[in-house]
């Protein structure tokens, strides 16, 4: 696959992510929880602060500068973390990112937040994991494993100008 067909995982990420919360907005008032099993539920909330919930307080304007415009310049940064990705494995990983940005980005400018609905616990009930959504998982799990190949991986033969395997 040449480079710019890998963001048709990019595409399918978004599709997903987006599917996901449309048939979630559907089946779950907002607001309310839905038990599958002892240990996980679909909630459907809107989430207006950042991560985990964070920062939900701010203003109008610092807000549509933290989660909007600031994503946008993120987005520019990992264009050009995509021209510059020398295997398939961080193509693939940057798209993934790439498309859960997105998918939450889509969310923001169209609901004022993003819709987390994914959400694990204890049997309990007493803690539990804070709710995220697909965009969520493709964007936490591309930037781990891509952090951990840039610290593990070994230099490719030729040092930093070795040829580009893509």
């Amino acid at each position: 696959m040449r480079r710019w067909g890998f963001l048709t995982v990019s595409a399918f990420v978004l599709a997903l992510d987006q599917a996901t919360k449309a048939w979630l907005s559907a089946a779950v008032a907002p607001g309310a929880s839905r038990p599958v099993t002892s240990w996980f539920s679909l909630v459907h909330w809107l989430n207006t602060g950042g991560l985990w919930g964070s920062l939900q307080g701010l203003s109008p304007v610092p807000r549509l500068a933290l989660f909007s415009l600031l994503p946008l310049a993120g987005l520019g940064f990992l264009a050009y973390l995509f021209a510059k990705a020398r295997t398939r494995f961080e193509l693939a990983l940057l798209s993934a990112i790439l498309g859960g940005a997105l998918g939450n980005l889509a969310d923001r400018f169209r609901l004022g937040g993003v819709v987390d609905f994914l959400y694990f616990h204890l049997p309990s009930g007493s803690w539990g994991w804070p709710a995220f959504n697909v965009a969520d998982a493709c964007l936490s799990t591309g930037i781990v494993l891509l952090l951990l190949r840039t610290l593990f991986a070994k230099e490719p033969e030729g040092g930093a100008d070795a040829p580009d395997s893509v």
